[in-house]
């Protein structure tokens, strides 16, 4: 495919000195790269790291890594720009001739390591940035609006475009296809570089995708203001969380046709918690296995999601039965994001990105006019825009997924987003042709839950990319221990796994992949900001 590079760009990059130190390949050697002139960009090292234990830098923690080359970059794209990034580079016949940029997770300022060296054992010259800010504190933006910016988008086109070159730059040519993978704030960036930056990436994997960040924070807001008393006390403890989810999934579990501890689709689960009140008057008396009445409430106004208390609009998709939590980690579970904080959520975005306020009160929220205002004011901050056909016309393929119960980024929200592209893209048959979308039902935040939840969505890009094969099913597996206990297919969205009637249910091969009869023709958003 056709790569778009700045002229001024490749002629700063040709090598002109080291020739007799440049790779077989008419590249230049490792070392070398560090005097390389780059418009926007200082090279502040660049090291041949031999094969073995490296140390994860701001980290207690060494991982085993192949041979390679690693470049330490700033670009200054502004004057108030200083977006830190990274580019690793398997020797010359090691290099599978491709390049992959990582994606990030929440507001961190921070180089993605596990993801750089995951990419690299598979071949790839890779990039991450940490989005031109240090750490996850949201205060880097009070008063920088250019660093809420690079955050936003800019750092990751950045990183790409310069990227690119040095990889061209060391290896003497440029890299046959280029990919993105990300998730979480990595599937905002990926959606967003296939939205803004068409020419980016060949191929882009966009896992449980934060795309909707505006809304996604009044969610928060919302959800924690509803869940906790006046003194900030949450009103449902942890233990009544795994309880909440114990209850939905023994109401729900038989919807496919299947016992297996997951809630196949949470769209047609009707569990009310209310069934869970203690049997007292007004259920005021509480103990393990009950809900207080103001327990009830809370669990069901975070299944409805935030709307206008004006005109009842959803505002943001509510949380899934079956989401609220599993197994005793906070990650997955509401307890992260919504029980656990001293304060909303993100809470940052109205005191530092929007109001320049470090003491506004979160409950002073309007939910119309504040929310108006944001949109208004940040547009950059999402990335929902449904028209992908520029994306589409260069040959780009696009692969997104998400967990059913995934406790972040509800996953109404996704499909809402893939419905509206779809819409805007003349129907699912249209927008198959480059841009697929697979549901994990039982699978959290990116991975974990019940459910089988570790799949290779990378590889099936690939294939897809560079040989036409478009994947209409994917299998994914889920593992106790470390040892695998149950495979099944993720199927081609609005199509849903169904068990053929023989055989183990915990084996994908006794599985088909058919069209969901509940599913239809694409319905209306089921959350706002979609454009």
């Amino acid at each position: 495919m056709t790569r778009h590079v700045p002229a001024a760009l490749v002629l700063a990059m040709v090598p002109t000195t080291f020739a007799a130190t440049a790779p077989a390949s008419n590249g230049t050697a490792c070392e070398n790269l560090a005097a390389l002139t780059v418009p926007g960009v200082s090279i502040r090292s660049a090291t041949a790291v031999p094969a073995g234990p490296f140390t994860v830098p701001g980290a207690r923690q060494e991982i085993v890594l192949p041979a390679f080359c690693r470049i330490e970059a700033v670009a200054r794209p502004t004057s108030d720009s200083e977006i830190r990034f990274e580019v690793w580079m398997p020797p010359a016949d090691a290099w599978n001739g491709k390049f992959q940029g990582v994606g990030n997770g929440g507001y961190s300022g921070a180089i993605g390591y596990t993801a750089l060296a995951t990419a690299l054992r598979r071949g790839y010259a890779a990039a991450s940035t940490d989005t031109g800010h240090t750490g996850d504190d949201m205060k880097f933006g009070q008063g920088h609006p250019e660093k809420i910016v690079d955050w936003a988008y800019r750092s990751i086109h950045v990183m790409t475009e310069n990227a690119k070159l040095i990889v061209r730059n060391h290896t003497g040519r440029f890299a046959e296809h280029a990919y993105f993978v990300g998730c979480s704030s990595g599937g905002h960036q990926a959606l967003s570089e296939a939205q803004r930056f068409p020419d980016d990436y060949d191929g882009i994997v966009a896992g449980d995708p934060a795309n909707n960040r505006i809304r996604q924070t009044f969610g928060f807001l919302h959800s924690w203001i509803v869940t906790h008393s006046r003194d900030g006390a949450p009103i449902i403890p942890a233990d009544k969380l795994s309880l909440l989810t114990k209850a939905s999934v023994e109401a729900c579990d038989g919807t496919d046709g299947v016992k297996d501890g997951v809630i196949d689709d949470p769209r047609r689960c009707t569990f009310d918690p209310g069934k869970l009140l203690c049997r007292s008057p007004n259920g005021g008396n509480e103990d393990a296995s009950c809900l207080t009445g103001a327990q009830v409430d809370a669990a069901r106004k975070m299944y409805e999601g935030a709307k206008s208390p004006r005109t009842g609009e959803q505002i943001y998709a509510g949380w899934s039965r079956g989401s609220e939590g599993f197994g005793d980690s906070a990650i997955q579970s509401w307890r992260q994001y919504v029980m656990d904080p001293q304060e909303p959520m993100r809470v940052g975005l109205f005191r530092y990105f929007l109001f320049h306020d470090p003491n506004w009160d979160y409950r002073s929220i309007d939910w119309d006019r504040d929310l108006a205002y944001a949109e208004q004011k940040l547009p950059f901050m999402a990335a929902v825009d449904r028209d992908l056909s520029p994306f589409k016309k260069r040959g780009g393929r696009l692969l997104m997924y998400t967990g059913w119960a995934d406790p972040v980024v509800p996953p109404q929200d996704t499909v809402a987003y893939y419905e509206a592209v779809a819409r805007a893209m003349g129907g699912l048959e249209k927008a198959r042709d480059f841009y697929r979308f697979f549901l994990a039902p039982g699978m959290g935040h990116c991975s974990g839950g019940p459910g089988p939840n570790q799949f290779d969505m990378l590889s099936a890009l690939e294939q897809w990319v560079e040989k036409g094969v478009a994947p209409d099913r994917i299998v994914a597996t889920h593992s106790t221990n470390g040892k695998i206990d149950r495979t099944r297919p993720l199927c081609m969205y609005p199509q849903v796994a169904r068990w053929k009637g023989s055989g183990s249910t915990d084996d994908a091969v006794n599985f088909a992949c058919v069209a969901d009869t509940a599913a239809g023709t694409p319905r209306k958003p089921t959350t706002g900001g979609m454009r």
